[in-house]
C-alpha cells in the first residue's frame, strides 16, 4: 500500500472516530417546563409577545430575556445570569444573532436543549460575520446601516421589505420604531464554546428571509445535527407564525 493511499485511510478512521465521539458526548433530549427566550438584532423580548402566551398556555414556564446588544460578551454574561435564575433544567431559545448568543451561553449543565429560530450558530472559534458571508448576500444585508459609535440599525426600508415583510404595516412600524442598535463589533467576536455540538438542538428555518440566507439556515442545521422544521416565512417568523414557531418549542420542551 503506498503512502498517499495510507494516509487518506488514516484521515477516513480519524474523521470517522471524531464524529462518534462527537456524537456520543451529544445529551439525549429530555422533557423540560421552562424556556427561556432570547431575541435578535435590532429587537428586543417584545418579539416574542406572540409566542409567549401559547408555550404558557401548554403549562411551560417562560422566561424572556432583553440582552443590551452592546458586545457580545455582555449579552452572554445576561443570558447566563437570566438561565442561573430558572428553577431547574431550562430549553434556550435564540432568534437570528440571538442564536450567536445562545451557542455561547449555552454550554451550563441547566441547559438541556437548544432551539434556532432562524438563526445563527456559529462554531467554536468561529464568527457570526463569517457565518452571513459563507452564502449568496440576502437584500436585506445591504439595508444594515452604520451609525455612530460602532452600532448597526435596520433602515425602515429594510424592516418593510427585508426584515418582516410578511407583517401588517402596524406592526411593521412598530418593528421598526422599537428596534435596538446592535454593536457591529459582536459580529467579529470569535465563538469560545459552540453549545450545540454537546446539546440537542431544534432549527427553524424561514424559507422566505430575506436577512440570512435560508440555505444558510439549512446548512447551519444539518451541521448540528438538529430537527429542522421549514417554515414559509420571513425573518421574523415568530411573529409572522406564532402558532408554528410555538409548536417547534413545545416540542422541544418535551424532549420530542
Amino acid at each position: 500500500m503506498n503512502k498517499s493511499l495510507k494516509k487518506a485511510l488514516l484521515s477516513i478512521v480519524l474523521t470517522t472516530l471524531s464524529g462518534g465521539l462527537a456524537a456520543a458526548q451529544k445529551q439525549a433530549p429530555h422533557p423540560v417546563t421552562n424556556v427561556l427566550l432570547v431575541h435578535g438584532a435590532f429587537a428586543d423580548s417584545s418579539s416574542w409577545k406572540k409566542v409567549v402566551p401559547l408555550l404558557e398556555a401548554k403549562g411551560l414556564h417562560v422566561a424572556t430575556v432583553d440582552i443590551p446588544l452592546t458586545s457580545l460578551a455582555k449579552d452572554v454574561e445576561v443570558t447566563k445570569k437570566a438561565i442561573s435564575q430558572q428553577a431547574g433544567p431550562v430549553l434556550l431559545v435564540g432568534h437570528s444573532y440571538g442564536g450567536t448568543v445562545i451557542t455561547e451561553a449555552g454550554d451550563g449543565q441547566k441547559v438541556a436543549g437548544l432551539v434556532y429560530v432562524a438563526a445563527y450558530a456559529p462554531g467554536q472559534g468561529e464568527t457570526t460575520g463569517e457565518l452571513g458571508s459563507a452564502f449568496p448576500k440576502t437584500p436585506g444585508r445591504a439595508q444594515i446601516q452604520p451609525q455612530p459609535g460602532g452600532l448597526l440599525r435596520l433602515s425602515e426600508k429594510g424592516v418593510s421589505d427585508d426584515f418582516a415583510p410578511d407583517l401588517p404595516a402596524r406592526e411593521q412600524n412598530l418593528v421598526y420604531g422599537s428596534q435596538t442598535p446592535l454593536a457591529a463589533a459582536s459580529l467579529q467576536v470569535k465563538l469560545s464554546t459552540a453549545a450545540w455540538n454537546t446539546k440537542p438542538s431544534w432549527y427553524i428555518v424561514a424559507t422566505n428571509d430575506r436577512i440570512i440566507n435560508p440555505d444558510l439556515e439549512r446548512s447551519l442545521a444539518k451541521r448540528m445535527d438538529a430537527e429542522a422544521t421549514e417554515i414559509p416565512s420571513s425573518h421574523v417568523v415568530m411573529l409572522s407564525h406564532p402558532e408554528q414557531t410555538a409548536a417547534v418549542i413545545i416540542q422541544a420542551a418535551a424532549g420530542k
